[in-house]
């Protein structure tokens, strides 16, 4: 572990520990607004990706404790610590995301903005869906029993339209036009799929759309 990975962990933990004690100080009466803040929030930690220079300390030491952190925040904790951010809502969703994390981060860890686009779907995309339902959803539809609406989830593909090509250009990397078709892919499977494992499929889906259409393999 270098100086850079240090720096890293330091900017993770001390960033992720605000964004909880902000999400505490938000109104009483708006208990999704704390969790969706986290949600989004969390999603800049993209941007202090390139400071890792191992693959071990990205993975283990800056992704995966969370997991257990996010459980243990949970509902289904056997410490019933309660915290806003994880008690509305569906219980396990900040498990997921950072399950999710933790898999692109080993997966992708020399091309960083591969998991900048995982990330950016099930933070930024997901947590704008979940937003934009709420203020304006009016039309709305369930296929595997989750209540969702197509402002929803207009907004969180005109939210990724914006928010891909940004992490490309963050990571050096030219916007294809094409990018459309990985935020349609995150946009579908984020509308079909229940209980929270949007944070899985939205983000995989949308590396899987982007491996594909750019022919970049694993």
């Amino acid at each position: 572990m270098n100086g850079s990975d240090v720096l890293g962990l330091l900017m993770v933990y001390v960033y992720v520990a605000v964004l909880l004690l902000v999400s505490e100080r938000l109104p009483d009466d708006k208990p999704n607004l704390s969790r969706k803040f986290i949600h989004i929030m969390v999603g800049n930690i993209l941007f202090i990706l390139p400071l890792f220079q191992s693959r071990f300390v990205i993975t283990f030491l800056a992704a995966a404790p969370f997991i257990v952190l996010t459980f243990l925040i949970s509902p289904y904790s056997p410490l019933k610590i309660k915290h806003r951010a994880s008690s509305y809502g569906h219980g396990l969703g900040l498990v997921y995301y950072s399950i999710s994390w933790t898999i692109m981060a080993y997966l992708f860890f020399d091309r960083p903005w591969i998991t900048g686009i995982g990330i950016a779907a099930m933070s930024y995309g997901d947590g704008f869906a979940s937003l934009t339902g709420q203020r304006f959803g009016k039309t709305t539809y369930s296929v595997l029993g989750d209540r969702k609406s197509l402002e929803g989830s207009l907004g969180m593909f005109l939210v990724l339209l914006v928010t891909i090509p940004m992490v490309l250009i963050y990571y050096s990397q030219r916007p294809d036009p094409i990018i459309i078709l990985v935020a349609l892919t995150a946009t579908l499977l984020e509308g079909l799929t229940p209980n929270g494992l949007d944070n899985l499929t939205a983000c995989f889906g949308a590396v899987a759309a982007y491996l594909l259409i750019t022919g970049v393999g694993l």
